[in-house]
């Protein structure tokens, strides 16, 4: 998903971009965890918001 803030559109919440620092952000408020425990679940189970929060659930 290539970001460009000065597109106006939907953004795709079903998915984790860990490249943008912005979107980090978001999903350690959004899931309460830290940027390693974020990143540790993304790379166990990919990108899927789903899955992560199911993985993080599981912990």
């Amino acid at each position: 998903m290539a970001d460009d803030l000065k597109k106006r559109g939907n953004p795709d919440r079903s998915r984790i971009n860990l490249n943008e620092e912005w979107e980090r952000e978001y999903w350690k408020k959004q899931l309460n965890v830290s940027g390693q425990q974020l990143a540790g679940a993304v790379r166990a189970v990919g990108p899927s918001v789903a899955k992560v929060k199911k993985y993080l659930s599981e912990k």
